[in-house]
């Protein structure tokens, strides 16, 4: 009535077909099946009986319920040849048969007339995995490629002050696939330049244009800051601004990252634009010399006039005029080295 309890025989034997210790987890039993199937595949010139009992070894060790029963009572000594089961009752994969675990199959094909080629392909029946599951045990949701399709919105949360190029990660977003530590989704940020506002770390800066008059005299203006405040910015009493001066308002700059409440400044570069040369008159020009301080030195004696070259300045880009000089270093540079190499004549020995 009862089953007969199988006779416990050698059960270190797949074991030592496969060249691992009983301890090995999944990923060194498939590392050494792989390699030991691809050295004794038949295709390849191997032993058919050992790559048989490779195969045998790896189906039963790979399959942990297989496994510990084989643990426990080691191979059954019983008559009759077992009928080999394609898949797992469980959902676990089994070996793939059209490739015996490799991922790959050896095709042969003729390409000329007495000439064979041999290339290996993906195995169209397990896609290259090596594992493949019966159609009956196959998961009903991602159909036994382990991962399904899932849409997922991430709210990325940018920080007062945080900078250009700071990274935003979430942790183990990233897509997902099987045996494999799920990734990260990085946000690198990109801080889009403003057409005033220039940014520096936690400072900022921008540039303002006066006349010569607000220079001399005092000037005021309004700035809408990025906040929308309107800021009022003026000089102080007697002050005189040089064209290229910079001056600096506290606490009015960018916050700083993790702590709002600490700002840095705003830099402020004032570019003074002069009158156009027919803008004043003689009389008027008489008059601001009677205003302004006294030249540091008076007119030239026409002695002194006499000892000097009249001179003539004009107008010039100087941005544009040293490229223009640069290129012509190089020309002349190039032209230095053509010459160089020619041949030099020498005198014929007689």
């Amino acid at each position: 009535m009862f089953g007969r309890v199988p006779r416990r025989s050698n059960n270190t034997k797949y074991y030592e077909v496969l060249g691992v210790s009983n301890t090995a987890n999944q990923d060194e039993l498939k590392k050494a099946y792989k390699k030991a199937a691809i050295k004794n595949h038949p295709d390849k010139g191997g032993d058919p009986e050992k790559f048989k009992e490779l195969s045998q070894a790896y189906e039963v060790l790979s399959d942990p319920e297989k496994r510990d029963i084989y643990d426990q009572w080691g191979g059954w000594s019983q008559g009759g040849n077992g009928r080999r089961q394609k898949g797992s009752k469980s959902g676990t994969p089994g070996t793939c048969y059209g490739c015996h675990g490799i991922g790959m199959r050896t095709i042969t094909r003729q390409i000329g007339l007495g000439m064979i080629q041999q290339m290996n392909t993906v195995c169209p029946e397990c896609r290259g995995s090596g594992e493949i599951i019966s159609d009956r045990d196959r998961c009903p949701s991602c159909r036994a490629n382990k991962v399904v399709q899932e849409k997922k919105v991430l709210e990325v949360h940018i920080q007062k002050g945080m900078q250009h190029g700071q990274k935003i990660v979430f942790q183990g977003e990233a897509d997902e696939a099987p045996d494999t530590v799920t990734g990260d989704i990085v946000f690198i940020l990109q801080v889009k330049e403003h057409p005033r506002f220039k940014r520096k770390y936690d400072d900022l800066f921008i540039e303002h244009t006066i006349s010569l008059t607000e220079a001399l005299c005092g000037f005021q203006f309004v700035l809408s800051h990025l906040d929308g405040r309107q800021l009022l910015i003026k000089s102080d009493p007697g002050e005189i601004i040089k064209p290229g001066q910079h001056k600096a308002i506290n606490d009015e700059g960018m916050p700083q990252h993790s702590r709002p409440f600490m700002k840095g400044h705003l830099f402020v570069k004032f570019n003074v634009e002069f009158p156009e040369a027919s803008a004043l008159s003689r009389d008027q020009c008489r008059a601001l010399e009677k205003i302004l301080p006294r030249k540091a030195r008076g007119q030239l004696t026409d002695m002194e006039l006499d000892q000097c070259e009249e001179t003539i300045m004009h107008d010039v880009n100087i941005e544009e005029e040293m490229r223009r000089r640069q290129y012509q270093r190089q020309q002349e540079a190039y032209d230095d080295d053509e010459e160089d190499a020619a041949p030099r004549v020498q005198c014929a020995q007689q």
